[in-house]
């Protein structure tokens, strides 16, 4: 009997937009995900990640890729032991007792996630500030979202993003600033792309040093140098200024603070911008008349202007644009911040940072500090300012933070300055993770694991972009003895509370719903309201914007509408906004500045999405991107492998071409950490140091006023590096232990001097790619214990061995019925066979002559080329597939239209025909390819 299909709406875990979900499920497992047709946020359109959501819940994959118990160690020098969870909960509220009373509160820390539920971080600040007694709580929402944070208050009073998703269809202009909207809000960019189709008047303004997929599709591109947005932000207001551009009525009636401005703008000509910035004088006026004269004129911008030393001012330089110009607090115009994570909004709102209480109360404040306590029942609240990210490592770097307790993030990973963290991860008496998924590199400076709840598996709310508050619901149990994140903090709270014989606050909730409505009371009268709303109205009417005060029948579409705003005199205000270079410049010893960014099918250190083997297909394995003038200069070819370093660290990656970037720039995708790649170098000492991910070269310097770091610039140098001995392996593995031994693969990395590990295939049929690279062959027993783990070590196996070159080649072949094909192969040495042997391999092509195979040269008749790129991966259609059906005599070729190519590929091939992630990407083929004759 088969079990009975149901369906759950939910909200998508991924990023800030907040897409609905229906999840289709049965008793035991996740099967299916698709869009909500009724939530506003997507109205059914899921992205690549979101609609790939089931495929990382299958529970297959989560019994190897989850944490399934407790663990703990009680003395750093042991190893994990599984445990229970009285023991886990009674050992580090004793630690955090000891703690508090031997070094006082602020001897522990607290780093939580923007991928919490509101109901999380609720708790989580209560336990931090009304328990323990310290502000030392902050989010990794501050890599993310805290320059806009602090621009939005110091502007408008308030940290509410003044826009909604309707205003995309209602503009004039966008003017995008700092994001590559189409990879990372994938469905706000196909609602600008349909606000585009709906009206070709529509101008949209892209500002990237890179030129991206969005950038590409602009009507027009600002490719600035690195780092200088305020230099440009300025210099458009000074043109308005100059041409006549300003609404002097809102500027007089609701504002403060332009006379001041103005004095600082005048400096900034179009000739010293256009200097400043790279850009065509021409261009930066053609933008500002855009904007400026347009009837309406709205701005998205994300990690591009948060992640800077200057990223407050960024922020703020763009909202004196829209206060100038009267661009704010009506349809279709507004400075609009696009969340990162699914509810860094939802923590914000929660006082879930260090400088922050609940409802969006000031921590400086004393009235506001008592009006918590009130709540909570308690004398007082800690009044020291609490350690921000990464000020917090550095206290524990230094001795001053004992305990660590990180919840639902992978520092190990994403913060700057990589070997500072570790660092203080080592330095810390205590390091508490609460996380799902066990492979996550912060999980080996563990003591103490909590298994946490997934998304299937918990609820409660979260907030998206335009204050929209959706519910997360439950479609099964949590995963083995996982737990809810409110459950594992209420439990320690409990006991904590006991140890410091106190009674208050309150911690004995029932259930998620109680404590979002002691956090609903917390807002009453602040600008967040939702005192009017409950888990009723959320459940019959759907997600609804705050504020909701009580007696409202609906939640405000959008602020500022009648241009009162949250300061203390209801005015707006001009930040003056001086132009500082960035806090590092390109040098003789650094002449590159590298930029970190997403890709379109990843997310974040990819502990979700990396299990996922058909998100790896658009872009397969890690790399540095390059200019090709850069390439051609230091004589570098695809492929080749490149040391990229500064004071802070090196990595080594392969070298890949890019069209985006302007000569003196890399980008590396932030998401390749030490999961997915890896290896060892010797350091000044001469001792032994492993590669650390793309954050060991990222710098830990912030700003001052968010103390967001710097994760978008750093200067680096490039070496093109010759490690003479190759290694490559591509295997076939059953889905049963394919992650496990993923994981396993990566004891093998510091064999190598470069070394990487992905996965490849679709759903059952998957499979891993392992390459390394060292000065010499590794070690005879290590090299066989790692053919042994790949499963390419079998007596059957064809294999060919030259020791005198260093090279191999083994090729195990599997029986399918009449025919063999190519199960896994293994290349030393000399990897050249690649190039024909993936082929074989991907697309499983009948082996007639075996023998054939340790030739060479081998010469096998019809060989497919190398295998393509996957363009689209929710059809699995490649760029070689695309570029066929546009080149050779078809209707497709002969079509004139882009649009008319378009669809038709979309007829052929399907790609684009689902989420449409990939739409971008095909357009640009459809531009690049010739006619056909």
């Amino acid at each position: 009997m088969h079990p009975t299909t149901q369906e759950t709406k939910s909200t998508c875990c991924y990023c800030g937009v907040g897409c609905g979900v229906i999840i289709e499920h049965n008793d035991l497992e996740i099967t299916g995900v698709r869009g909500d047709p009724e939530h506003p946020a997507n109205f059914g359109k899921l992205c690549s990640k979101g609609s790939s959501l089931h495929l990382s819940a299958k529970r297959i994959l989560q019994q190897q890729a989850r944490v399934l118990a407790p663990h703990m160690r009680e003395n750093r020098a042991d190893a994990l032991r599984e445990s229970d969870w009285e023991s886990c909960f009674e050992f580090v509220s004793e630690r955090l007792a000891q703690c508090i009373q031997e070094h006082g509160p602020d001897s522990i820390g607290l780093y939580v996630s923007g991928q919490l539920l509101t109901e999380d971080y609720y708790l989580f600040n209560k336990l931090a500030k009304g328990l323990i007694g310290t502000n030392n709580i902050d989010s990794n929402s501050r890599l993310c979202m805290s320059s806009a944070v602090a621009a939005y208050r110091q502007s408008l009073g308030a940290d509410a993003p003044p826009c909604c998703y309707e205003d995309i269809d209602q503009a004039e202009v966008i003017l995008i600033a700092g994001s590559n909207t189409a990879y990372a809000h994938p469905i706000l960019y196909r609602r600008i792309e349909e606000a585009r189709r709906n009206r070709p008047q529509l101008k949209v303004i892209v500002v990237d040093p890179r030129r991206t997929d969005t950038a590409q599709e602009a009507d027009l591109h600002l490719a600035i140098q690195p780092g200088t947005d305020v230099a440009l932000f300025n210099g458009m207001l000074y043109l308005c200024l100059w041409e006549g551009w300003l609404d002097q009525e809102f500027i007089r009636s609701h504002t403060d603070g332009f006379t001041e401005l103005k004095d600082l703008v005048r400096d900034f000509t179009p000739s010293m911008v256009a200097k400043t910035c790279g850009i065509r004088e021409q261009d930066l006026l053609e933008a500002t008349r855009w904007f400026a004269t347009s009837n309406a004129s709205l701005s998205l911008y994300c990690q591009g202007l948060n992640q800077s030393t200057a990223g407050t001012a960024k922020n703020s330089a763009l909202i004196n644009l829209h206060l100038a110009t009267g661009h704010i607090g009506r349809e279709g115009a507004g400075p609009f911040s696009l969340t990162g994570q699914p509810n860094a909004m939802g923590g914000r709102e929660t006082g879930g940072m260090a400088n922050l209480l609940s409802a969006h109360r000031d921590l400086n404040n004393a009235q506001h500090r008592a009006e918590v306590a009130e709540l909570w029942g308690v004398d007082e609240l800690p009044s020291t300012a609490g350690k921000t990210a990464v000020e917090m490592f550095n206290a524990a770097r230094q001795g001053e933070i004992k305990i660590l307790w990180i919840v639902c993030t992978n520092p190990a990973q994403s913060m700057p300055d990589q070997h500072l963290i570790r660092e203080a991860l080592e330095r810390a008496e205590l390091v508490i993770v609460q996380e799902a998924y066990r492979g996550t590199a912060t999980m080996a400076y563990a003591d103490v694991v909590f298994p946490a709840a997934s998304w299937g598996e918990k609820s409660g709310t979260v907030t998206n972009s335009e204050r929209r508050i959706s519910r997360v619901r439950a479609a099964l149990s949590p995963f083995a003895q996982a737990k809810p994140d409110w459950e594992i903090a209420k439990a320690v709270a409990l006991k904590l509370a006991r140890k410091l014989h106190r009674d208050k606050p309150y911690f004995d909730y029932a259930d998620s719903e109680e404590i979002w409505n002691e956090h609903r009371q917390s807002t009453a009268g602040r600008d967040l309201d939702i005192t009017g709303l409950s888990y009723g109205i959320l459940d019959e009417q759907g997600p609804q914007q705050w504020p909701y005060p009580f007696g409202a029948q609906k939640g405000a579409t959008r602020l500022y509408t009648t241009a009162q705003f949250a300061t203390e005199n209801g005015r707006a205000k001009f930040i003056p906004t001086a132009y500082i270079a960035p806090s590092e410049k390109v040098s003789a010893r650094y002449p590159f500045l590298l930029n970190t960014g997403r890709l379109r099918d990843q997310w974040h250190g990819m502990s979700r999405t990396g299990t996922v083997a058909q998100l790896f297909a658009h872009a397969p394995e890690p790399s540095v991107q390059l200019a090709a003038s850069d390439m051609q200069a230091r004589f570098i070819t695809e492929g080749d492998l490149i040391e990229i370093s500064n004071a802070r660290g090196k990595i080594i990656l392969p070298a890949n071409q890019s069209d985006s970037l302007h000569s003196g720039q890399v980008f590396i995708p932030m998401h390749w950490g030490q999961e997915f790649t890896g290896g060892h170098h010797l350091n000044q000492d001469q001792m032994s140091s492993e590669h650390l991910g793309v954050n060991a070269l990222t710098t830990s310097a912030f700003d001052p006023s968010s103390k967001q770091p710097e994760l978008k610039l750093a200067h680096v140098k490039i070496n093109k590096i010759d490690l003479a001995w190759r290694f490559l392996a591509v295997t076939w593995i059953s889905e049963e232990e394919l992650l496990e031994v993923q994981q396993n693969l990566r004891q093998f990395y510091s064999d190598f001097s470069y070394a990487s590990c992905t996965l490849f295939g679709r759903g059952e049929d998957a499979g891993i790619v392992f390459r390394g690279a060292h000065t010499e062959t590794i070690n005879a027993d290590r090299f066989q214990a790692l053919l042994q783990l790949l499963q390419i070590d079998s007596s059957d196996n064809l294999r060919y061995e030259d020791k005198a070159r260093s090279a191999s080649r083994h090729i195990r072949l599997q029986q399918n019925h009449n025919t063999r094909t190519i199960r896994s192969y293994a290349l030393t040495g000399d990897i050249s066979a690649e190039s024909w042997l993936s082929p074989l391999l991907h697309t499983k092509e009948p082996i007639i002559q075996s023998a054939a195979l340790l030739q060479k040269n081998a010469s096998l008749g019809n060989l497919k080329s190398p295998a393509s790129t996957i363009v689209c991966s929710c059809m699995n259609v490649s760029r070689e597939k695309i570029q066929d059906a546009l080149l050779n005599r078809s209707q497709i070729a002969i079509a004139l239209a882009p649009s008319d190519k378009l669809k038709l590929l979309q007829n052929q091939l399907a790609c684009g025909t689902n989420c449409g992630s990939c739409l971008p990407e095909v357009r640009k083929l459809i531009q690049q390819t010739p006619l056909a004759s």
